[in-house]
């Protein structure tokens, strides 16, 4: 039951966390927010999480359970009731900063408490499902979204998402508050491989010292293997971060879908790496490894970003596209849950007594990955806020006067900005009807009369219109500067590849369980060692 609120609970501060990603292309447009401007205060909000996961390794001396039930209330009454009321993007920004730093001290409370939870031998299962938290959350985000936004939404209903979220953050928050406890220091502090350890931990627990084994506890932990292998899942998650910031805006911008499609297909990505993350849980425990999964996750993740990626500039169907996110999320799934199990696994090999402290490090590093990967983002990608912001409009004024919008396409810009600023200049004109009797194949007359059209525009036409060449540029750049950055993503998976020989476990089953054989026998004996003593 407390592992199920433990899930539940990281299902929701994520759902709150990301819920901003199924409305982003509505409130950039209302906040008047640019892409550029969005993926930067994102990135600080990362960097602030940092710290607050680095802050949240004190639950290694205080515990977990109160830093879960408070973030889930704060987070869900920022959400739900103080962030929708924001009418300014950095009055928007501060706010979500505010719940980044919550958050980024509940990724470390939540899966330290799975692991008090779970022995070793089922270690990957619970990671598992608490992997799956996030994942949920993305998914509910999505799911919720694409059932309650319409086709056309109004910029102003981003609004209603936040609200939606933080209303049942409130429930859950309540469930957690009633529900979840903890277990006591003397006995969480110490490494449980099987259940059959209980016994020993038990007894062990009467002397244990606690205070010695938190002494110094960066000092500890700051080596190569718990170092290096936190960057390496940290960069091969980029991708990861990429699709709940930006997935919404890929699609439509690439790809054209619609506001409510690329919600739906954000339903295939999170739910796919769902079933994932709990069905590779339980195949990892069964064999008793980790590193085999790893690669082989790591390197079909890595070659299905290459065939997603190159289905950018082309027209792929909606099922296409869906097959490939499905595909690529599922194999994300494969590599990281092992690896969340492996890292607790070596963190505990150091010192069992420090695992939210170990977390903690993890949980700095992924963030600060987020912050570099997010302030790269925009110098690779600067095409998204003329699509997002204008192109809509844009749109809207090509399919309302296409015949005035052909005829703008063959004057020549320094003719059209010398009769907009003089309308009678007769020079100019005569320059246009020469460049549209030419330009469209048509006479003199047929030339004039399309100039005049073009003249008699309403004045928000004609501004809107004014956008269009940066549209049109940003729609021909798009899809080669996506395919950069994806590019990006695939050489960060190859660096995880390479970081996996550095963590605990094994890579054969049969090696495997016999080092889980010699363990119960070093169970057994020192239980014989203990009932002795007492006996004595």
């Amino acid at each position: 039951m407390y592992l199920g609120i433990t899930v539940l609970s990281t299902v929701m501060l994520y759902y709150a966390l990301y819920v901003g990603g199924s409305v982003s292309t509505l409130y950039l447009v209302k906040l008047n927010m640019t892409f550029s401007f969005l993926v930067y205060t994102v990135a600080f909000g990362a960097l602030i999480g940092a710290f607050g996961s680095l802050f949240a390794g004190i639950t290694d001396r205080f515990g977990r359970t109160n830093i879960v039930v408070v973030g889930l209330i704060v987070t869900a009454v920022f959400t739900g009731f103080i962030i929708p009321l924001a009418t300014d993007k950095w009055v928007f920004t501060i706010l979500t900063w505010i719940v980044a730093a919550v958050e980024g001290m509940c990724l470390v409370a939540t899966p330290a408490l799975i692991r008090d939870f779970s022995p070793q031998v089922g270690r990957a299962t619970a990671m598992g499902f608490w992997t799956s938290g996030p994942v949920l959350g993305s998914l509910i985000v999505f799911l919720v979204a694409s059932h309650t936004i319409g086709d056309h939404p109004s910029p102003s209903y981003w609004t209603h998402e936040f609200r939606i979220a933080g209303i049942v953050g409130l429930v859950v928050a309540a469930i957690a508050l009633v529900g979840l406890k903890e277990l006591s220091p003397r006995l969480r502090d110490q490494l449980m491989v099987t259940m059959k350890d209980r016994a020993l931990i038990e007894a062990r627990a009467k002397g244990l010292d606690i205070e010695a084994a938190l002494r110094q506890p960066f000092r500890q932990l700051l080596k190569a293997d718990i170092i290096v292998s936190s960057v390496g899942i940290s960069v091969f998650l980029v991708i990861y971060y990429t699709a709940v910031l930006a997935g919404l805006i890929y699609f439509t911008t690439v790809f054209g879908f619609s506001v409510k499609d690329g919600d739906a297909l954000g339903n295939w990505n999170w739910g796919f790496n769902v079933i994932a993350v709990i069905l590779i849980g339980f195949v990892s425990d069964f064999f008793r490894v980790r590193k085999p999964f790893m690669l082989i996750g790591g390197a079909a993740a890595a070659v299905m970003t290459v065939l997603y990626l190159m289905q950018a500039g082309h027209h792929p169907s909606y099922y296409h596209i869906a097959v490939l996110v499905a595909a690529l999320s599922f194999c994300l799934g494969i590599a990281y849950v092992p690896w969340m199990a492996s890292y607790t696994e070596t963190v505990e090999h150091r010192n069992p007594a420090l695992t939210a402290t170990g977390l903690a490090i993890w949980g700095w590093i992924i963030r600060v990955i987020v912050f570099i990967s997010y302030l790269i983002l925009p110098s690779v990608i600067n095409t998204v806020t003329p699509l997002v912001t204008y192109g809509g409009a844009v749109s809207a004024v090509v399919a309302q006067y296409p015949q005035q919008v052909q005829t703008l396409g063959v004057i020549h810009p320094d003719t059209l900005a010398a009769l907009q600023k003089n309308p009678t200049d007769a020079a100019a004109a005569a320059a246009a009807v020469g460049q549209i009797s030419s330009g469209l194949h048509v006479n003199p007359a047929q030339a004039t009369q399309r100039l005049l059209a073009v003249a008699a525009l309403p004045p928000a036409a004609k501004a809107t219109l004014a956008h269009a060449p940066a549209v049109a540029n940003a729609a021909k750049d798009t899809a080669g500067q996506w395919k950069t950055w994806y590019w990006i993503c695939f050489g960060c998976m190859i660096f995880f590849l390479c970081t996996v020989p550095l963590m605990r476990g094994r890579w054969s089953p049969k090696s495997a369980r016999r080092d889980e054989t010699e363990h119960e026998a070093m169970v057994q004996a020192e239980l014989a060692k203990l009932a002795t003593a007492d006996a004595s």
